[in-house]
């Protein structure tokens, strides 16, 4: 089954072919193609790349639900639903700020970070694997640039009339 899936994958980048020097698609087919992978290996320890991204901003403790929606780049109506997710899993709870009566900080519980340890090393080894099919020289180039782009340039979305919608995920 993974030979076919190679197959196809293979078979849809030749056909976008004439797409193939386009920056938007190429980081797009690289984002979808990898987020679905690691949906596949983080779905066996019953996490998602969302929740798995919601359990390391969450990490380091003091963060509150609008911190949370900030560091992670998802709107607030899914950031309630995946800490509703990550609370009924028991690996993160609600707690009331010390500074502001009005907000609830996220802690992860000790199941929560050993979660998140479970998942950082499957991920580890996705990005290994994803990587090791370039050269050893220009890995760290590859990810220098793209940390520069999304950290200057693209670090914002432009301001437009019909905002860009993100691909609906199926599953979780």
């Amino acid at each position: 089954m993974a030979t076919k899936a190679v197959s196809d994958a293979a078979a849809a980048t030749r056909e976008a072919e004439p797409l193939s020097t386009n920056l938007c698609w190429l980081l797009s087919r690289a984002s979808f193609t990898l987020t679905t992978e690691l949906m596949a290996q983080l779905e066996r320890i019953g996490l998602s790349p969302r929740t798995h991204q919601v359990l390391i901003a969450a990490a380091d403790g003091g963060r509150t639900q609008s911190d949370l929606v900030r560091a992670v780049g998802l709107d607030k109506t899914t950031m309630v639903v995946t800490v509703d997710e990550l609370e009924q899993a028991g690996l993160a709870e609600r707690r009331p700020s010390p500074t502001d009566r009005r907000a609830r900080v996220i802690e992860l519980t000790p199941a929560g970070r050993r979660k998140l340890r479970e998942a950082d090393a499957i991920i580890h080894l996705v990005h290994e694997d994803v990587l090791s099919t370039l050269p050893a020289s220009d890995r760290e180039t590859f990810l220098d640039a793209l940390a520069t782009l999304v950290g200057g340039r693209l670090a914002e979305p432009a301001a437009t009339t019909q905002p860009v919608r993100r691909r609906a995920r199926r599953g979780r």
